[in-house]
């Protein structure tokens, strides 16, 4: 399966702003992009100002990256949401947040994204009952997602459990911290979703 192997701060560095990408290193003093807010390589402090285009583009990849999703991936789910009713633009931002590791993530079984997407891959995660080992599933109304009973002692969920005081959860999910168990009340609206975006750029960038 294809996937970014590259550093992920460097990606927080090229798009000027957190993405959230390394769990508590993205919140201390030791995130690359405190120390050195411009992008990365030879010319990143003197590059000119962004094109149209290029604010657009640079949309586009923040929220890929955000979401850890490939390219064609993305520009599918692009697709999806614009042959859907309503606005273009949200209903991408729904697609994305709706995927299990999205989920996950959301619910505070994982520090990351990433973290939570290897959860879902080594098979710690079911839906409904039944294991689901496919970072990319999308969640429905009314799923219930929770960690296998066989993998509730590791480490991450015991932090998950001890941390659940300190953490606010999206209103579109039903969290039960200690149970490890989460209830997909609805597909999230674009007011309960918090990711940093402006999604308009994306749908003008692939409307060209």
């Amino acid at each position: 399966m294809a996937r970014y192997t590259g550093a992920d701060c460097k990606l927080c560095r090229r798009e000027k702003t957190k993405l959230f990408l390394k769990g508590k290193k993205c919140e201390s003093a030791k995130c690359p992009i405190e120390i050195r807010p411009y992008p990365p390589g030879e010319h990143g402090r003197g590059r000119p100002k962004e094109s149209e285009y290029q604010l657009q583009l640079r949309e586009k990849q923040k929220t890929r990256r955000i979401y850890g999703v490939l390219e064609k991936q993305f520009h599918n789910y692009y697709e999806e949401a614009n042959r859907k009713t309503g606005k273009t633009g949200e209903n991408l931002l729904q697609i994305l947040e709706s995927r299990l590791d999205n989920v996950v993530y959301r619910a505070g079984f994982a520090e990351s994204r990433d973290a939570a997407r290897q959860q879902v891959r080594h098979g710690h995660i079911v839906v409904n009952g039944k294991k689901v080992d496919i970072p990319s599933y999308r969640v429905r109304e009314h799923d219930i997602v929770e960690v296998r009973e066989k993998a509730r002692n590791l480490l991450p969920y015991e932090v998950a459990r001890a941390t659940a005081g300190d953490k606010t959860y999206p209103a579109w999910l039903g969290v039960a911290p200690e149970a490890l168990r989460v209830l997909v009340h609805q597909l999230p609206v674009r007011q309960q979703i918090d990711t940093q975006v402006q999604e308009q750029l994306i749908v003008e960038l692939y409307s060209k």
